[in-house]
């Protein structure tokens, strides 16, 4: 190995070293891990050195994106499944994604990777199981790409309002090169994967002379992991650690506490063993004084009394 190589070597492994976890996590892994779909976005806010710089840089908690694949047997395109296969070779059941990755290039990881991480899905609305398909082949193809560490400077470069260098002077950003590149970084793949069907993320919308709109591709390499989460085009979706809608709320709501049965908005009364005792409830019950401070009884127990009596 050349001094050249040697010494990147050692600084990815610096950049890529991660520090202790961040406590408890956020999030209900084990829920979004059920109702994770194929071709869903996932963000990861890293812990790494290198996930510290793209916080930086983008000005957001969100530092990585992978794409999600599915079980080995979710994957309809034969073609893709054997790939897929073939490339890795954990557990047939391991839930998969696809992530470039700084210091392994592009590669298939198991989801519960990030188990314990601070993670979010964006679902793309509205996306066709075909076009879901060729976004998911686009993605594969570029598994074992290098991951592209001056795209990663010159993006830095370009979103960072300082600088010695001129912004678009040789920079990787604006290269306009024929075919499929060979270096990528996390972001970039996804968004060329999405814009191969022409989903959009964040489109350049301009409104024509005559009134009509036309949209336009953002360049792809311009694109970081929060774009996904401030598109309007992808559905955010949330497993909070406690969350809310398993807490029982409906517990909460004002339920009668007397026993009243209705039949309707005016016809309520309370189940004895004589049978039913009428009683007045709402407008109906504040019409006949239930509601006056001077009232001995209320309505209900006025009822109960009647149904204990006879």
């Amino acid at each position: 190995m050349n001094p050249f190589s040697w010494l990147g070597r050692k600084i990815i492994d610096w950049l890529i070293h991660e520090g202790g976890p961040s406590g408890v996590p956020q999030c209900d892994f084990e829920r979004l891990g059920f109702e994770i779909r194929p071709c869903d976005v996932l963000l990861v806010e890293g812990r790494a050195r290198v996930s510290e710089v793209i916080k930086t840089i983008t000005q957001s908690q969100w530092t990585h994106s992978a794409l999600y694949l599915g079980r080995l047997h979710d994957i309809e395109d034969e073609s893709l499944r054997e790939h897929v296969s073939w490339l890795y070779d954990g557990d047939p059941s391991d839930q998969l994604i696809i992530e470039p990755l700084l210091g392994e290039g592009t590669v298939i990881s198991p989801l519960k990777k990030y188990a314990g991480e601070h993670v979010r899905i964006c679902r793309p609305a509205g996306l066709s199981p075909t076009d879901a398909g060729r976004v998911l082949a686009f993605a594969a193809k570029h598994l074992g790409h290098a991951y592209d560490v001056r795209q990663l400077l010159d993006l830095a470069r370009f979103l960072l309002p300082y600088g010695v260098i001129p912004r678009r002077w040789r920079s990787s950003l604006f290269e306009h090169n024929i075919g499929m590149p060979t270096r990528t970084v996390c972001s970039t793949m996804i968004a060329s994967a999405f814009s191969s069907v022409q989903f959009p993320i964040l489109p350049v919308i301009h409104r024509e002379k005559n009134g009509t709109i036309k949209l336009y591709k953002r360049n792809t390499r311009l694109y970081v992991p929060r774009d996904f989460d401030t598109s309007p085009y992808f559905e955010i979706i949330k497993y909070p650690l406690l969350g809310l809608n398993d807490l029982a709320v409906y517990r909460q709501l004002p339920w009668d506490t007397e026993g009243v049965v209705c039949n309707g908005e005016n016809e309520c009364f309370i189940p004895g063993e004589n049978g039913m005792i009428p009683v007045p409830v709402g407008e109906a019950a504040v019409d006949k004084g239930q509601a006056e401070t001077d009232a001995p009884l209320t309505a209900v127990e006025t009822a109960k009394g009647s149904s204990a009596t006879r």
